[in-house]
C-alpha cells in the first residue's frame, strides 16, 4: 500500500508508517522531548514522529536504513539544518557515538517487528549511554519485556532487559493507526536504565548463558534444563528447588546461579594452578 509521499512500505524491512495524529500526539506527549536533549529515532519511515519531535528539538539525529527514505527525509526537513540522518542498520549501529558527555542518550522508534527482539539485546548491551528509550513494539514483545516470573511471556528477553533497565508499558495502539495495518496490536514503552543495577552478576556472560541454556528448555525442571551448568546440590545450596520450572526463578535468582558458577571457576583455575606447582 502506498502513501501520500508515494513510498511503498517494505515487507522485508517490516515497515507500517504511523499515520494517526492523536496516536502520535500520546506518543511525543510520553517522549516529552526538550531542546537540549540528545535524541536519536530509529527508523523514522516518512517522519511521522520526526516532525513533532523537530519541532522541540532540532538537532534529532534519526538511524534509517531504507535507502529510498532517506530523499524524502531530506526534502522534508530540508529546513532543519541540524537534522542528521544516519545511513546505517541499527542492529550494527554503535549508538554510543553519538553520546554527549554530560548527558545520556533519548533513543525514540517504531521498532519493525521482525527485528525489535535483537534490537533491543543491541541496545541494552549500550544501556550505559542511555537515558531512556520510547519504543513502538508488537504488542507481545512489550509483554514479554515486562513479565514477572511465572508470567506466560516471562523469558530471556524480559530478564535480561530487567537486568538494565526498568520496564514501563505505557499504552496499547490499534492496527488502525498505520499503513498498511499490521495484523497484530502495537504497544509503547519506556526502559530507563537503572543508575545502580538491582543484581549485579559478577560476569555478564555468563548470567546471559544461564538464561540462555534455562529457556531453551523452559518446558523442563531446573535440574534438567540446567544439568550442563549445575547440580541439584549446588542449586539446592543456594535455596532453589531444583524441581521448579525455568519460568518461576526470578533474576536474583539467575544471578545467583550465575555468580556460583563464576566462583567455581576461579576455585577450580586456583586448585589448577596449585596442582600444576
Amino acid at each position: 500500500m502506498s502513501n501520500k509521499a508515494g513510498h511503498q512500505a517494505r515487507k522485508r524491512f517490516g515497515q507500517n508508517f504511523l499515520h494517526d495524529p492523536g496516536v502520535i500526539e500520546r506518543i511525543v506527549r510520553a517522549i516529552h522531548p526538550k531542546p537540549e536533549d540528545t535524541l536519536v529515532e530509529i527508523g523514522p519511515g516518512l517522519g511521522a514522529i520526526t516532525e513533532e519531535i523537530l519541532a522541540v528539538n532540532p538537532r534529532l539525529q534519526v538511524v534509517e536504513l531504507d535507502r529510498d527514505l532517506i530523499p524524502v527525509l531530506r526534502t522534508k526537513f530540508f529546513n532543519y539544518p541540524e537534522f542528521r540522518i544516519h545511513e546505517a542498520d541499527a542492529l550494527s549501529f554503535d549508538f554510543s557515538q553519538l553520546a554527549d558527555d554530560d548527558r545520556g542518550l533519548r533513543i525514540i522508534g517504531n521498532l519493525p517487528y521482525n527485528i525489535s527482539t535483537p534490537l533491543i539485546f543491541h541496545l541494552l548491551g549500550q544501556a550505559g549511554v542511555v537515558k531512556d528509550m520510547h519504543f513502538m513494539l508488537q504488542k507481545e514483545v512489550v509483554q514479554r519485556l515486562a513479565a514477572v516470573p511465572g508470567d506466560n511471556n516471562y523469558g530471556r528477553l524480559g530478564i535480561m532487559a530487567q537486568y538494565f533497565c526498568k520496564v514501563q508499558p505505557l499504552f496499547e495502539v490499534g492496527p488502525g493507526a498505520f499503513r498498511p495495518a499490521p495484523k497484530v496490536d502495537s504497544a509503547i514503552v519506556r526502559l530507563v536504565p537503572h543508575e545502580t543495577l538491582p543484581h549485579p552478576a559478577k560476569d555478564l556472560g555468563t548470567l546471559q548463558a544461564v538464561v540462555r541454556t534455562a529457556f531453551n528448555a523452559r518446558r523442563k525442571t531446573l535440574r534438567k534444563a540446567l544439568g550442563s551448568l549445575i547440580t541439584v546440590d549446588q542449586l539446592q545450596s543456594l535455596g532453589i528447588n531444583d524441581g521448579l520450572r525455568p519460568e518461576n526463578l526470578s533474576l536474583a535468582d539467575y544471578v545467583l546461579i550465575a555468580d556460583l558458577l563464576v566462583d567455581q571457576k576461579v576455585s577450580d583455575a586456583g586448585s589448577e594452578e596449585v596442582s600444576n606447582d
